[in-house]
């Protein structure tokens, strides 16, 4: 059992980067390559709980009661098909912003949540941090209680305003409550190849942003709209197709980086 874990939360306010499918995917991926990973859904949306096979409408406990109500973590995590155990999220997450508002030390939250974990003896190679499309208080939490951050950014209209923002948020983590999070890059998704104003986008990238871009872009497929049909990720659904290949790879290259 390895004594390292890296948490890493996947973030960007902006909707339909394909964060909860890339968060999912990476997961899935990591755990095929042997790894232990645990998934937080902190968005109230719950749709990552929704597309790992588990109905948010019938779990009467979840990541709420733990960030709210001081509940025990491991009361509420659940296994997927995937490999992968999962925090889940309902609606009832909607509330935390407001509870966790007046509350001191409501950055740390999260953190606290994932120390008492590894001290019960509840250790995971990875923990991916499935982050709201928004800066509230979930959001830096996540930011608090990560390593490191990865930004899924749409190749087909970049919103520079967005991960501007991210990034502003980001620099007051650094300097209020977690010094040592790191912007591990962006990753390119629902990316056409064949357009050349995606091709151009994935070369402003990095010069845009002073990023790394994690490597390969994930492709745009409709093979990623049938997975959470079936309550798997599309390395279930499709194994072999260019999304599951892709994903798989940029697992790989995020296992290599947290070996630096």
């Amino acid at each position: 059992m390895s004594p390292r874990s890296t948490t890493l939360a996947i973030a960007n306010q902006k909707g339909g980067v394909a964060k909860t499918t890339s968060v999912a995917s990476i997961g899935a991926a990591l755990a095929e390559l042997g790894h232990s990973v645990l998934i937080v859904d902190l968005d109230p949306q719950a749709c990552l709980t929704f597309s790992l096979g588990i109905d948010p409408e019938d779990l009467e406990l979840s990541v709420h009661h733990v960030l709210t109500k001081g509940l025990d973590a491991t009361e509420v995590i659940v296994s997927t098909e995937d490999g992968v155990d999962l925090l889940p999220a309902t609606i009832e997450l909607a509330r935390a912003e407001a509870d966790l508002l007046t509350r001191t030390g409501r950055e740390q939250v999260l953190r606290s949540v994932l120390e008492d974990l590894a001290a019960a003896g509840r250790h995971y190679d990875w923990v991916l941090l499935d982050c709201p499309p928004s800066l509230g208080v979930l959001t830096v939490a996540a930011l608090t209680a990560a390593d490191g951050v990865l930004i899924p950014l749409q190749c087909e209209t970049l919103s520079h305003r967005g991960v501007g923002q991210l990034l502003d948020t980001v620099h007051d983590v650094r300097r209020f409550t977690n010094r040592d999070l790191a912007v591990w890059g962006v990753l390119p998704t629902l990316y056409d190849g064949r357009t050349t104003h995606a091709r151009t986008v994935l070369e402003t990238i990095s010069e845009t942003y002073d990023l790394e871009v994690i490597e390969p872009p994930i492709p745009k497929t409709i093979k990623f709209a049938e997975a959470p049909a079936a309550g798997r990720s599309i390395l279930s659904t499709s194994r072999s197709s260019k999304g599951a290949a892709a994903y798989r790879e940029v697992a790989a290259n995020l296992v290599r980086r947290a070996a630096r």
